[in-house]
Order: C-alpha cells, then sequence, then structure tokens
C-alpha cells in the first residue's frame, strides 16, 4: 500500500489518486489559473487546495511572466497552504497536462521530490466518472513546516544560457509549437519578436501528449532518442517557463537526469536580445 513515506512515481493515474485519497499525509493541489469568479462556478477533484502559479507562487517584481519565485516566498506561500517536510503532493490541472509540471518542477526545484503530476489532470478525473465538488473554498489552514532549499542546477537563467549556447555539451530543447520556432507564427505576448534561442532544437509538447495524458514511457523515450541529445546536459525552453516543465517531467520519466529549465524562455531571451 503506497504511503506518504514514499511515492509511486513521478506521475500517477487517477485510478491511483482514488484509490489513495485515504492517505493522511496527502495534498492535492489545483494548479490551473483562475480567476476570481471561478472559484464558485467551476468543478474541482474533492479536497484540492489552490496553487496561485502566477500570483502567490511568482516573483511580481520580475517584468517577466510566471518568473521563478525566492526560497522565503516559495517556503511562506506553501506552507500557507498547510504543507509539510512529509507531505504527499498530487498536483493537477483543468487541461490535462500544462500548468501542473510547472509546480512539479517548482517543488523540485526547492529540494522536495514527494510529488508527481496527476495524469490527464481533472479532465481524466471526470473521464473516470469520479466524485467533484462544484467550489473551492479558499480557507485558513493551520500553517505547515514546510522547508524549502534551493537546487540552483534546476533552475537556468538569462546569463547561465548565454553560456549555454556555445557550450556543444549543452542541449536546449524548446517547447513551443514548430511554427513558432521557425518564426512563421507570432508570438502571443504582445510586442514580443519571433525567433529561436541560438543552437536549441525543437520539441513541441504536444508531441509527448496522447490526449489528456502523457504518452507511454517507452514512446516517449524513442522521441528523446530520436534527438541529438546523447551524452549532452538539457535545458528545457517554451515561452514563459510553463510547457517547458513539461519537457521536463517526460525527460525524467525517461530516465535523464541532467536536466534544468530556463526560467525566463523565449519570452525573456526574445526581449533582451536582437
Amino acid at each position: 500500500m503506497p504511503n506518504a513515506d514514499r511515492l509511486v512515481s513521478t506521475i500517477v493515474s487517477c485510478e491511483w489518486l482514488f484509490q489513495n485519497q485515504h492517505i493522511e499525509e496527502l495534498v492535492i493541489l489545483d494548479a490551473r489559473v483562475l480567476k476570481a469568479d471561478d472559484f464558485t462556478t467551476q468543478t474541482y477533484i474533492p479536497n484540492s487546495r489552490y496553487f496561485d502559479i502566477k500570483g502567490k507562487f511568482s516573483d511580481q517584481d520580475d517584468e517577466f511572466p510566471n518568473a521563478f519565485p525566492s526560497q522565503e516566498q516559495f517556503e511562506r506561500e506553501t506552507r500557507n497552504l498547510g504543507i509539510n517536510n512529509n507531505s504527499l503532493i498530487v498536483v493537477y490541472d483543468d487541461k490535462g497536462i500544462y500548468w501542473s509540471p510547472r509546480v512539479w518542477w517548482l517543488f523540485r526545484s526547492f529540494g522536495f521530490n514527494n510529488i508527481a503530476v496527476l495524469d490527464g489532470g481533472l479532465p481524466e478525473w471526470k473521464r473516470h466518472n469520479y466524485d467533484t465538488i462544484p467550489s473551492l473554498i479558499i480557507t485558513q489552514r493551520e500553517e505547515g513546516d514546510f522547508t524549502a532549499q534551493f537546487q540552483p542546477d534546476n533552475m537556468r537563467f538569462f546569463h547561465h544560457i548565454l553560456d549555454i549556447v556555445r557550450d556543444e555539451n549543452c542541449g536546449i530543447l524548446d517547447a513551443r509549437s514548430e511554427d513558432r520556432f521557425k518564426g512563421i507564427a507570432p508570438e502571443p505576448r504582445i510586442g514580443l519578436r519571433s525567433g529561436t534561442i541560438p543552437n536549441s532544437a525543437n520539441l513541441p509538447y504536444t508531441k509527448l501528449l496522447d490526449g489528456n495524458c502523457l504518452k507511454p514511457e517507452a514512446e516517449l523515450k524513442a522521441i528523446f532518442k530520436s534527438l541529438d541529445i546523447a551524452n549532452r546536459s538539457l535545458t528545457f525552453s517554451c515561452g514563459s517557463g510553463i510547457t517547458a516543465c513539461i519537457l521536463a517531467l517526460a525527460a525524467e520519466i525517461s530516465g535523464y537526469q541532467n536536466i534544468s529549465v530556463y526560467d525566463g524562455s523565449w519570452t525573456e531571451f526574445g526581449t533582451l536580445t536582437k
């Protein structure tokens, strides 16, 4: 029987979560981006707690979106959610797999590994006809004892990328669509130029998905094997640091260990370079 001392995988199925809702240390995080009215008009997995990825868990003073929070901010807001060092966390979103890997990677980047992404998220949960609740009540919880410890090798920032693009031992994989990567389609952020980080390759995150769920491990391994990345450290990029984490999730499942995410991604790089 799984318990809070050992999470069975980096990603867990809806069946697993349904069967293990009784675990006392279990914390279920909803990672979707919500507006104020959404809390009482959407549906949620029972006992969910809201992880405010764009607000409380982003650096609001940074000029770029979804910016990496400080260790102090992450620890404070995580404790406010009632999360402890012995918690077992499962995170989901309403798109299947989109926002949730970013939350998984944030926790990993602050030294916490007992967290998994819910494969297929809320759509897959509903497909199984599991119970949902009609509103998410934001309540004050007993403060947790979570301790954050930043893992610098997990995140890359602009000054790192300037070196990585010249290092043949490093590979950069971009999760944006092929058309955005090639500059054929415009960037969704107003005023952001089209372009590509030098010496990067394209792996659209959608190629890693099968409907709402991540593709099976064997298929993910085959996708990564088809790329010229053997024996390289890998840094993942995208538009603003969200879907890059989907690549990080798939890479870890596929057995890659020396991986990182470029937090500012193309929004930052394309703004700070010409």
